[in-house]
């Protein structure tokens, strides 16, 4: 196998924060998106989509998306599991999964790739040309404004996102209250429960 990714960016930080928790080692490149090396010809042949992370599987096939991996890798590495142990479990964790990068994630990735010069025409992730809409940025923020005290009231009741332990669901809000600071944004003061979970998990994960 081997994995193509780019470090800082927040969706390979999800899979490198997997991967590091349960101790795996696989063979790495990384792409420099601030380069722009993810549209050059190379790797386009690898991922035509250009998006990272990308695994090569040893048969040649490709992964490309964060939980698709995640998935695949917990199959091979079971100890110290992040995507649940009972089916119930399993279950919780693709919830939140799902939750938070449609309601957090992508919100934070909106307003990020709608106003920043450097995504002009590049708002979408992929090799699609697509232009910014400006409005995006605003409703961005709504969403934010809307989704962080819920996940302050869940945190209020739970110790971790999805159960009694930590799982990928806490990997995927960790990094994304990161992301936050990509857009200026951070966690308001009155989600004190939030801000204990993120000291808590950040401990857990470094």
């Amino acid at each position: 196998m081997k994995l193509y990714t780019y470090d800082p960016a927040p969706n390979p930080r999800r899979l490198n924060l997997f991967m590091q928790h349960k101790g795996i080692e696989i063979e790495t490149q990384q792409i420099d998106i601030m380069a722009g090396e993810q549209w050059g010809d190379d790797f386009r042949a690898i991922n035509p989509e250009c998006t990272l992370p990308t695994l090569v599987l040893d048969d040649g096939s490709i992964l490309t998306e964060v939980i698709g991996i995640c998935t695949y890798l917990e199959e091979l590495y079971p100890d110290k599991p992040l995507l649940g142990a009972t089916p119930a479990e399993k279950a919780r964790v693709i919830s939140w999964d799902h939750k938070l990068f449609v309601g957090l994630m992508m919100s934070i990735a909106s307003m990020l790739r709608n106003k920043s010069e450097a995504f002009r025409d590049r708002a979408l992730p992929g090799a699609l040309d697509v232009p910014q809409i400006p409005e995006l940025v605003d409703r961005g923020q709504l969403m934010l404004q809307d989704i962080l005290p819920k996940l302050d009231a869940h945190l209020g009741e739970n110790t971790w996102m999805a159960g009694d332990n930590m799982t990928f669901a806490d990997i995927d809000l960790m990094v994304s209250v990161g992301f936050m600071a990509w857009v200026k944004q951070s966690v308001p003061e009155d989600c004190a429960n939030l801000k204990d979970w993120y000291e808590r998990v950040t401990t857990q994960l470094g």
